[in-house]
């Protein structure tokens, strides 16, 4: 086992979901409760990471953000922040990736809240902002948990977006799937193996978790039984 790759690629998962977290509650939200001309649109654009192999949109990443352009250059001059190769770039890239996992769990489990329960908050008296965080958030939990758990498992097993934004520099941008692809190459099936098998297993873990969760949701809405 790579215990430094493992190190980088659990430190990797854990910040894309932090980051994504709160991103995906707000955008989740507002695509659940609202409805205008260019939605499924916008919802097609962010389920598009979802079709794309990773190598493109590491690709353009790589072109947006690489030294030869104007946002690299300019971080590299004014922030001394170098975004190709580099962790903190790794972690951006992964955030786009994440996203359509992060925030269609929580989109479903927003959709799925009556609107009626928000006009009886309303009408006892709390505000719009007491009442997403006293009655909508404590129901769409279990989408949450989902999209955590969706977020991690993949974040753990992406391989295009980390070698063409990350590469594989020891301590710093070398993951797990990386190890795996370098102990393959160097015909180390043991170690290959037990890295492989750990990665199959949190993914099992975690689409377990996601299935538990969604069953708590369809269990608990305030529709069921009506």
């Amino acid at each position: 086992m790579d215990w430094q790759a493992a190190r980088v690629s659990l430190l990797l998962a854990a910040l894309t979901a932090a980051v994504l977290l709160p991103v995906g509650v707000v955008l989740a939200r507002w695509l659940a409760l609202t409805v205008w001309r260019g939605k499924p649109l916008a919802e097609a654009a962010l389920m598009l990471p979802l079709l794309l192999p990773p190598t493109v949109i590491g690709f353009y990443v790589l072109i947006a953000l690489g030294q030869g352009s104007p946002v690299g250059a300019w971080l590299g001059r004014h922030l001394n922040l170098r975004l190709v190769f580099s962790f903190e770039g790794l972690l951006l890239a992964s955030v786009l990736v994440n996203l359509p996992f992060m925030v269609q769990p929580i989109q479903r489990a927003f959709a799925s809240l009556p609107h009626s329960l928000r006009e009886a908050a309303w009408v006892s008296g709390l505000s719009h902002w007491q009442t997403f965080w006293k009655v909508e958030l404590p129901l769409a939990w279990p989408g949450l948990v989902a999209g955590v758990a969706l977020t991690v498992a993949h974040t753990l097993g992406e391989f295009g977006v980390v070698l063409m934004v990350g590469g594989s520099i020891p301590g710093e941008t070398k993951t797990l799937s990386i190890a795996i692809y370098d102990r393959v190459q160097a015909f180390d099936m043991g170690s290959a193996h037990l890295m492989a098998l750990a990665l199959v297993l949190f993914s099992l873990l975690a689409l377990a978790l996601v299935f538990a969760s969604d069953r708590r949701l369809v269990g608990s809405s305030p529709l069921r039984g009506r």
